[in-house]
């Protein structure tokens, strides 16, 4: 989707859209707007908070590094009362007609398509992202709403199983899971939203939904549009809070799903905790993915490819292509063309129609990606290009890319979600993709090869939830996300599979 006019897509007009419709020290529950209130100076009514709960939270402008916005977080307060009004959605919710649940996730995407430009404003002012990308978020947002009201219309709500016994019948149907936990990461604000809470109301579970505090401003925008929809209350409730929120909604005995996006640290963390009732879960979580690029790869296409798996959004994707293996008779060829794209990318700020890769959207994680470019230099790693934290406003890192980085490096085992490229040479593919899959992560990966076959029978024995083949990292509706193998998490998003997570299937057996 274009957008209307190329002027609305301005820092002044998000800040504007900031000030008049996003509701801040605020959430959403039991479907309205719900004051969060300061936390109480008197002791009488201190045991109302948390003791190390802050009152207010700094929103900020990734490209200057100041501050839009304050506001206030939830606390365990909120998260019991959007759990008693979840609870309280859930039968009438669950019971509903197909057609009715598919006819409110069209209204979602009808509403998201009217507020284009101020999403895409939005997300371009917090999060740091260059427009085209931020454009590309809210129309994947969209189309995961539609795909889910499509393909929970087409689920049969009844069908028959066969069996080897006679004179019985045996019937298949599904039921929501329930009530679920949705935890969102910043990376992808309404991305990722979409791609749990679609699959969820179309199921039939109602929601308690915790965006990234780092990135609440396009996903507040979510509660006006649910309000202006009409969505029963309670059916979903939105929570804008930090850690405190959700461990207090991955602990409670009336969530009976939690799904997760985020680091292995806090995953471990939320698997244990959803261990005590025995919650269903889904994680997605770490990634260290490889683009395996083969010797007959046309290099100027595959170095494109390179670029968009591990440049796009900063290197802020679970999924980005940050392990290079190349074929050492290409090598030098592909690393001399690299390096040339690689310098000429316009790094700036993502309201400017020109930039092709804007900052981190923290100064956490600047020092984060600062972190491993000290220990590239501690480990005297071969910088081709890059290596540093530009000199300016902002939370900017250069685009980086090390050569021959030993398998036992830090830089080629830990995710740095940073834009940081290291790389190995391989003879053959038994190489490339020992190589692939040595890692404790298997997510996603990609193959540059002008021989599909051999490049399919590679993705075949490569340990990955997701391969891409000669194609940017595009993820469709239609295809299982999430989880991979090994630690990247468990189960699946997206496709048939993300609808499958939110429901529980039933089994009837009857006289023939």
């Amino acid at each position: 989707m274009e957008m209307t006019n190329a002027n609305i897509l301005t820092r002044e007009r998000a800040i504007q859209t900031v000030q008049d419709e996003v509701m801040l020290n605020a959430a959403y529950i039991d479907g309205e707007w719900m004051t969060i209130e300061a936390p109480a100076t008197d002791i009488a009514d201190a045991d109302s908070y948390d003791s190390n709960h802050d009152s207010s939270y700094d929103l900020y402008d990734s490209n200057s590094g100041t501050i839009i916005a304050t506001t206030r977080l939830c606390t365990k307060v909120q998260v019991e009362m959007a759990v008693n009004a979840a609870a309280a959605a859930y039968p009438s919710w669950s019971q509903t007609t197909v057609s009715t649940r598919a006819s409110y996730l069209n209204a979602i995407a009808e509403k998201m398509e009217q507020q284009f430009d101020k999403l895409v404003g939005l997300s371009v002012l917090n999060n740091g992202k260059p427009i085209e990308e931020a454009k590309i978020d809210v129309s994947d947002a969209i189309a995961c709403y539609r795909y889910y009201a499509n393909l929970i219309t087409e689920q049969a709500t009844w069908s028959e199983v066969s069996t080897s016994e006679s004179g019985i019948r045996l019937l298949k149907t599904y039921a929501p899971v329930g009530i679920c936990a949705l935890i969102v990461p910043w990376n992808f604000p309404m991305v990722t939203t979409a791609w749990k809470l679609a699959p969820a109301l179309a199921a039939g579970c109602t929601v308690l939904l915790k965006p990234s505090e780092v990135t609440l401003l396009p996903e507040l925008m979510l509660g006006n549009i649910l309000s202006a929809i009409k969505l029963p209350k309670g059916v979903v409730n939105i929570l804008p809070g930090a850690a405190e929120v959700g461990a207090a909604m991955t602990c409670h005995p009336l969530i009976d799903k939690i799904s997760f996006t985020g680091s292995n640290t806090v995953g471990e963390k939320v698997m244990s905790q959803a261990a005590k009732g025995i919650k269903d879960i889904s994680l997605e979580l770490g990634g260290k993915s490889a683009i395996v690029v083969c010797a007959d790869a046309d290099i100027d296409h595959a170095c494109d490819l390179i670029i968009g798996g591990i440049f796009t959004n900063a290197g802020q994707i679970c999924s980005a292509t940050s392990r290079l293996l190349v074929h050492e008779s290409i090598a030098q060829s592909l690393f001399d063309t690299l390096k040339v794209k690689t310098e000429s990318l316009q790094i700036g700020d993502g309201f400017d129609t020109d930039t092709q890769m804007g900052p981190l959207v923290s100064e956490q994680q600047l020092n984060q990606v600062k972190k491993y470019f000290d220990l590239a230099a501690a480990e005297n790693l071969t910088c081709l290009t890059g290596g540093e934290i530009l000199n300016r406003q902002g939370y900017f890192a250069m685009p980086t890319i090390y050569t021959n980085v030993l398998v036992t490096s830090q830089l080629w085992t830990e995710e740095v979600f940073g834009p940081i490229l290291v790389s190995q040479t391989f003879t053959d593919h038994a190489e490339a993709i020992a190589l692939a899959n040595d890692s404790q992560f298997a997510l996603a990966a990609s193959i540059v090869s002008a021989d599909e076959t051999a490049a399919v029978e590679m993705a075949l024995q490569i340990q990955a939830g997701h391969i891409w083949i000669n194609e940017q990292q595009i993820v469709l509706p239609e295809s299982g996300w999430l989880g991979g193998f090994k630690q990247s998490g468990i189960g699946r998003e997206l496709g048939v599979d993300g609808l499958s997570a939110y429901q529980k299937s039933k089994h009837v057996l009857l006289s023939h």
